[in-house]
């Protein structure tokens, strides 16, 4: 009874973190299809805090927040690297 209880308490604690985890990462994903890379940087920084916070609180098991920071961080990169690509001369 007492683990019931418990674990209720814990899961309406964790599910605001998880949320705001969820948030985050749309947030950013979301500036950096918008091509917004400035404000997508400032996001993504967001994001990686909220999933090292809810890795280190154990609401997040650590394997999956480190894959969520690195698909994140993989579209950041690329979304830098096309204009980049873009301004380049083709090979002629």
């Amino acid at each position: 009874m007492k683990a019931t209880r418990v674990a209720s308490r814990r899961r309406d604690a964790n599910k605001s973190t998880r949320s705001a985890v969820k948030t985050n990462i749309t947030r950013a994903e979301k500036l950096i299809v918008d091509g917004d890379l400035a404000a997508a940087e400032t996001a993504v920084k967001a994001a990686v805090v909220s999933l090292d916070k809810a890795a280190e609180k154990m609401i997040l098991h650590a394997n999956n927040a480190a894959r969520r920071k690195a698909r994140l961080m993989k579209k950041l990169n690329q979304a830098k690297a096309e204009p980049a690509a873009a301004t380049e001369k083709p090979a002629a």
